[in-house]
């Protein structure tokens, strides 16, 4: 198979590669291993991420909380007095959440923070719960307080500021579409029909402007590329007040691992006819989970997807769902945590996830401010084995990403280089260099492996 890359074209420019902080961050206590992760996330030495997703959670009444999991309850800076229905202000609260924030950014790598709310704080919802309605697909708050969630959401916005936290966008709305709630619930969520969204989206922009705050809006975060986005998309387009502190279009690619067509038509019909708004991939996981965190399979679905939301649907960042989750030790006594990096409940035990590999294979070679490139090289359900992705990066190099997820073969890359690096992983081996001096056309593929070649 060859490979052209002398007739490339140029597409989107990356905006670069994130992950979230939700819920894992706020246990993990001890400095010497929250340093480790921080450098292994956001260091030169580990994935050199520069997208910080920080969850303002909607906090826990301690007498009426229906998510059992504490992994997935969260800790308000505001406190609530239900006897006498007033409010103050804790800014020591959620302290390791808030250090681990500090000791990514402390690598300098993180130009670009995120604040997201999964649910308003539980006081100001229906339920008196952040885990959503007690009906399905019903809104958790209000109308009556929407204006006291945006206050919320806005005076930690200001206080992160105020204490040089480079915050530049909010996302207050995650997943909207979402039934979230009902009898069983797992986890902060609120459900948005479409109207209550955009008045919330309003009332932020109005504050935003009012308070003066140096932040866009970033979402609406919908839970799949192809539910509700175009809805979504129309209504906000048609709402002069929220565009004018809006110009990123954030969703999540849940639910597609198998479709590339998805892609293909989400760019198509989407992402193509808004030229003037960037599109960012701000959540994924594999889901549901079918990769354990020692099976190399996790890294090259990992890296498939991320190859396809960014060449094939457009994306001009890509953000993992959580940066670490808890063991999830089945029957078989395998660890299927969805997460780059899998911990126990208080840390005293944790490693590196085969998936994290994945995302490497992008983020350490490929820099903010590359460029995606269409080298003709398609693929469809039916033949997804083999998928191949180009980038020019700012120093002129280029950047060959091949995922492998079949036996051993060889492709034959055309174009004029001279020097060229071969870095691989497998189910043994991780970044490991095979091979680094002259131009070779034609790159060895061992069975199921992931091999980024850097050309000059």
């Amino acid at each position: 198979m060859k490979i052209n890359l002398k007739n490339a074209k140029k597409l989107q420019t990356l905006k670069g590669w994130g992950t979230s902080a939700c819920w894992w961050s706020q246990y993990c206590a001890d400095e010497k291993t929250a340093k480790e992760i921080a450098e292994l996330l956001y260091g030169d030495s580990g994935l050199h991420l520069n997208i910080y997703r920080y969850n303002v959670g909607g906090g826990t009444d301690p007498n009426n909380c229906r998510v059992r999991d504490l992994w997935r309850r969260t800790e308000s800076f505001m406190l609530f007095n239900s006897e006498t229905g007033e409010t103050s202000w804790d800014f020591s609260r959620d302290k390791n959440a808030v250090n681990m924030m500090r000791l990514c950014l402390d690598t300098g790598n993180v130009d670009t923070l995120i604040l997201f709310a999964n649910s308003p704080h539980y006081s100001q919802t229906s339920t008196g719960q952040a885990s959503g309605s007690l009906l399905k697909s019903t809104c958790n708050i209000p109308k009556a307080n929407y204006r006291k969630f945006a206050d919320y959401f806005l005076t930690v916005t200001k206080h992160f500021l105020d204490e040089g936290f480079p915050v530049k966008y909010i996302s207050p709305i995650n997943e909207p579409q979402w039934k979230w709630g009902g009898s069983y619930v797992w986890q902060e969520g609120c459900h948005y029909e479409t109207e209550e969204m955009m008045e919330i989206y309003r009332i932020f922009a109005e504050e935003i402007i009012k308070r003066n705050l140096p932040v866009r809006l970033y979402g609406p975060e919908c839970g799949s590329m192809a539910d509700h986005t175009q809805e979504y998309l129309d209504a906000m387009l048609a709402d002069e007040l929220v565009m004018s502190v809006t110009d990123i279009f954030a969703y999540h690619s849940y639910h597609h691992d198998d479709s590339p067509e998805e892609r293909y038509n989400f760019k198509k019909n989407i992402v193509s006819k808004h030229p003037e708004l960037r599109f960012d991939m701000s959540e994924w996981c594999e889901l549901p989970n079918k990769s354990h965190t020692k099976d190399f399979k996790g890294a090259l679905i990992t890296a498939r997807i991320i190859g396809q939301d960014i060449v094939y649907a457009g994306a001009e960042s890509w953000t993992s769902w959580v940066a670490v989750n808890g063991f999830a030790i089945a029957k078989n006594g395998r660890d299927f945590s969805d997460a780059p990096i899998t911990a126990n409940a208080d840390f005293s035990h944790w490693y590196i996830a085969k998936r994290y590999w994945g995302i490497a294979h992008y983020s350490k070679y490929i820099p903010i401010g590359s460029v995606a490139l269409d080298i003709g090289y398609n693929v469809s359900a039916d033949i997804n084995d083999l998928n191949i992705f180009a980038f020019e990066t700012p120093a002129g190099e280029t950047v060959v990403v091949i995922v492998n997820e079949r036996w051993d073969s060889e492709i034959e890359i055309d174009g004029d280089f001279s020097q060229m690096r071969i870095i691989r992983s497998s189910q043994n081996e991780e970044l490991r260099e095979i091979y680094s001096g002259e131009f070779k056309k034609n790159i060895p593929l061992k069975a199921l492996s992931l091999i980024t070649v850097i050309l000059k």
